[in-house]
């Protein structure tokens, strides 16, 4: 049998390509620590299993970040991938969703530099986020406009912290962060969608 590492990009992409089937009572009663060791023995099963259920979460935090829904599923897949094939070295005591959540948002962050430094360089005009497939829950447009104008650090943590429920504590850990500058991202990222927010409204 191939190891995680070596069959789970095919997975992945067939998984991602496929509409999501119908819970079972089976597969609701699976541990999360139960997939992910049946993922390290190699089964193809429990590693689609783990990549449904957190699958949806991994996609909003990237589009929250990169406003672009091919963009978002690109991260969310290769961030998935990059994490199974680090499944050795995860502390299985912890919850997954977290660790999966900081190699996404990392992997945002770096793709919104990238396009940012390209824009730079060509003098382009941003262009508008295509709207996504996948649900992002009751976020409103003026907020995930005003998401945009902010710089990807900030927009990362807020997103993380208020959006998705990660505590101060977790957005430090995941993005290997002094709890401080968490905290002032926060604050000027706060400051910043405030301001534009009410520009809005006036």
């Amino acid at each position: 049998m191939s190891s995680p590492a070596e069959s789970v990009p095919a997975v992945v992409q067939a998984v991602a390509a496929s509409p999501p089937r119908p819970r079972t009572r089976f597969i609701r009663a699976r541990s999360e620590r139960s997939l992910i060791q049946g993922a390290l023995a190699g089964s193809e099963a429990d590693l689609e299993l783990l990549f449904r259920r957190h699958w949806p979460r991994a996609y909003r935090v990237a589009f929250l970040i990169v406003h672009d829904h091919a963009a978002a599923e690109d991260i969310a897949q290769e961030a998935f991938v990059a994490a199974v094939r680090r499944l050795d070295r995860f502390d299985r005591r912890r919850p997954f969703s977290p660790w999966l959540g900081a190699i996404v948002a990392n992997r945002a962050i770096d793709w919104v530099r990238s396009r940012n430094s390209r824009r730079e360089t060509a003098g382009g005009v941003p262009e508008q986020a295509a709207p996504p497939d996948q649900s992002l829950g009751r976020y409103s447009e003026e907020v995930l406009a005003a998401l945009v104008g902010l710089p990807p650090e900030q927009r990362a943590v807020v997103v993380m912290r208020y959006l998705l429920e990660y505590t101060p504590g977790e957005i430090a850990r995941a993005l290997e962060l002094p709890r401080g500058t968490v905290n002032s991202r926060l604050r000027r990222g706060l400051d910043a969608l405030e301001a534009r927010l009410g520009e809005d409204d006036s």
